[in-house]
């Protein structure tokens, strides 16, 4: 009697595969558009530098008379971050920070919007990143028309997460803890 130990391994590759590629889970009215963007910004050494996310995918249900029902969904691989450095860039996508070998992507989901006055609005959700998921507040304007643009802010605590938690990173005199995250998501209406 032959057993197939490829079957367990291949059902798994193949779940991860539809997780990844899967559209959000809710009837988006939007999905992202080509010119968006999602930076970083931190300090090493009292140095500040600045990262970018090779690419990300985002999804949104936003009505802004109708804040309850509204939905965000961003999927983040983490392989290609680039400072512009290789050797900081090596060391991003290793062990010690993001883990791209382990964690190959981060994600961000937010149910909980609330408006800030004006076309300025703030959605509460949750960051997953190295396998831990903590609250997130993203605030960010909102800007209507045929390719509405959202530009947010938020400021994720790295070592909530493990990143850069090793030895060596765990410093908050040589890294600090909070890193400044902004984006501009240009969308096109969903089809």
């Amino acid at each position: 009697m032959s057993r197939n130990f490829s079957t367990p391994a291949l059902t798994a590759a193949a779940l991860v595969a539809t997780m990844v590629a899967a559209p959000a889970a809710f009837a988006a009215d939007y999905v992202q558009a080509p010119g968006s963007t999602l930076v970083f910004a931190s300090k090493y050494d009292g140095e500040v530098f600045t990262g970018k996310f090779a690419s990300f995918t985002t999804t949104l249900s936003f009505d802004p008379a109708k804040l309850a029902t509204s939905k965000l969904d961003v999927v983040i691989p983490l392989a290609g971050t680039s400072t512009g450095n290789g050797d900081r860039d090596s060391t991003l996508s290793g062990a010690d920070f993001f883990n791209v070998a382990k964690f190959a992507q981060a994600r961000y989901t937010a149910t909980k919007f609330r408006s800030l006055g004006g076309n300025q609005y703030a959605a509460d959700g949750n960051l997953s990143l190295r396998g831990v998921s903590k609250p997130v507040t993203l605030t960010f304007t909102w800007t209507p028309g045929a390719q509405p643009v959202l530009s947010g802010k938020a400021t994720v605590k790295r070592l909530d997460f493990g990143v850069g938690g090793g030895d060596d990173w765990a410093d908050t005199k040589t890294i600090p803890n909070e890193v400044a995250v902004s984006t501009k998501v240009v969308f096109k209406p969903a089809k």
